[in-house]
């Protein structure tokens, strides 16, 4: 006996012009677990297929008015019927060529009369079982749908959670991480310049955890998409030893770099997301090395052409190896590497720290780079960590850091600033940077106070915070730029917005709503100067 999967039983439509044989096709299939639906015409038949969903029709060939032929012709023009499955019955159409005529008219078998039961009841299992494997594939596909649109809310909620989160948590670090740089430029004894230093310190060190939050969920909800730029490897490299090399001399720690002959100098790709590999590999290295060295080899691996657009691109395979003489790993501690939230021993994270999210995030850019990442260690006998990555050979030239003309320091324009910030100490903050350059600056509260300001006076530049009270930045800016455009102002204002948001696609957003830039808290001073000048 046929069972159906949902409480629904399949129905079968049964036509013909005669009841008594519409009463023996069902006593024949009596035993099946289905609903039958009599026509007695062909336009029963029709009307029929509008009112109910069908797995099948056994169809008589010779009726009045409207034949079989006729009423399947017309079920295959509708997007509804245009499938169905359609079994011809006939008493006087047994040739072959009737049964081609009904092939060819939308049928998919013909039985002719009198009915075998076995036949019949053969035919019609098999297709009630592809019904049914249907309606249970239709039915999964929409349990996937619904998961998808969970899956996609959840990632959305995510998303905004990251975002009010990152601004909460930027916001309050901006003023303690800028109040220390700028207490940095006073006169200190030696006691409050230790102090000042573990302020500092551990501000970098809740922005850097801060980082590693939202970068593993950018990457986890697909929300990084890597960089193809020309950069010099060998310049990036000395960058990274340079930035490493004190917190390795702290240790008395040899810090080496190996490049073999054969690794192109010149190359594309991600080189932000490529130190970020390196500094974190180099960073624990470091961190577990309690004496010895720590060295980075870098060699070529291989070397391809490939056609893309019709032009053909060369591609290079880098590995990146990091050896220390530390700590080592246990092979149980090894099991848990690269997994997020995850340190090789609880006290080895209470004796490091750490938040367990770089070898994971690390893991997933060297995939994103068509690459992957491994140890080999041994427990007391130090670490070996690699990962391969690949990059396009790059014909641009490349200049070096220090080999630029152009000066990184601010040029001796003076300019007009509009601060507009709701918070006390980034204010406080934002001024000393901004008065420290020379420029003028006036503060306002909100976007409000900020839009009567703009009418009254005249700026060169206005660095508007994004979520302020009253009249938040955006708002403000779509009033300014009205403003501007009524009175036909040909050169609008720069508009570079301040906002703690770091999450992918910020900037995009903000200049989509008439902003001209954009600059992330906690800012450097550099940063500053890089978007002043214009």
């Amino acid at each position: 006996m046929m069972k159906t999967q949902t409480n629904e039983k399949p129905k079968i439509l049964i036509v013909d012009d005669k009841i008594e044989n519409l009463v023996a096709v069902e006593k024949l299939l009596d035993d099946f677990n289905v609903e039958f639906i009599r026509a007695l015409s062909g336009n029963e038949a029709i009307v029929s297929t509008f009112l109910n969903d069908f797995a099948l029709a056994i169809i008589d060939i010779q009726m009045p008015e409207m034949d079989g032929y006729e009423t399947v012709e017309f079920l295959r023009q509708e997007d509804r019927t245009k499938y169905l499955p359609v079994i011809f019955v006939s008493a006087i159409y047994k040739d072959d060529f009737y049964v081609v005529k009904g092939i060819e008219t939308g049928a998919v078998d013909l039985i002719s009369k009198p009915i075998q039961p076995e036949i019949l009841r053969g035919k019609v299992k098999v297709f009630l079982d592809l019904y049914l494997q249907k309606r249970e594939l239709e039915r999964m596909n929409a349990e996937l749908r619904i998961a998808k649109d969970k899956a996609e809310a959840a990632t959305h909620t995510k998303s905004l959670f990251l975002a009010s989160m990152s601004h909460e948590i930027r916001t309050p670090l901006n003023g303690i991480i800028g109040m220390a740089n700028i207490l940095k430029g006073t006169t200190l004894n030696k006691e409050q310049q230790e102090y000042l230093d573990i302020i500092n310190i551990s501000g970098n060190n809740l922005l850097a955890i801060i980082n590693d939050i939202l970068d593993f969920s950018k990457i986890e909800s697909g929300q990084v998409e890597l960089e193809n730029m020309a950069f010099d490897l060998h310049n990036e490299v000395e960058e990274i030893v340079k930035l490493l090399a004190l917190k390795a001399g702290e240790k008395r720690l040899e810090l080496h770099v190996e490049i073999a002959q054969n690794v192109p100098g010149h190359i594309s790709g991600d080189s932000l997301r490529l130190k970020q590999i390196l500094i974190n590999l180099l960073n624990n290295a470091i961190k577990f090395t309690p004496s010895g060295s720590v060295t980075l080899k870098i060699g070529k691996l291989n070397q391809s052409t490939i056609k893309d657009h019709g032009s053909k691109v060369k591609k290079v395979k880098l590995i990146f190896r990091v050896i220390d003489t530390g700590i080592g790993i246990s092979e149980e501690g090894k099991k848990k590497l690269f997994r997020a939230f995850s340190q090789t021993e609880s006290s080895i994270s209470r004796k490091f720290g750490g938040t367990g999210l770089g070898l994971a995030i690390s893991k997933n850019l060297s995939k994103m780079m068509n690459g992957e990442i491994g140890v080999e260690s041994e427990e007391g006998k130090g670490s070996k960590f690699w990962f391969t990555a690949e990059f396009e050979l790059s014909d641009a030239v490349i200049v070096r850091s220090g080999e630029s003309k152009q000066s990184e320091t601010v040029s001796g324009k003076t300019l007009n600033v509009l601060l507009v910030e709701d918070n006390v100490i980034n204010q406080k903050v934002a001024l000393f940077n901004l008065n420290k350059l020379g420029h003028f600056v006036d503060v306002a509260e909100n976007g409000k106070i900020a839009l009567e300001m703009f009418q009254k006076n005249r700026y060169d530049v206005i660095l508007m915070d994004v979520i302020m009270p009253i009249m938040d930045g955006i708002e403000a800016t779509h009033k300014i730029r009205d403003l501007e455009k009524r009175n036909g102002i040909k050169d609008p204002i720069p508009i570079i917005a301040m906002t703690a948001n770091a999450l992918k696609g910020e900037r995009e957003k903000l200049i989509s709503e008439g902003m001209n830039e954009y600059i992330s808290k906690p800012f450097k001073t550099e940063d500053l100067i890089k978007l002043l000048r214009f």
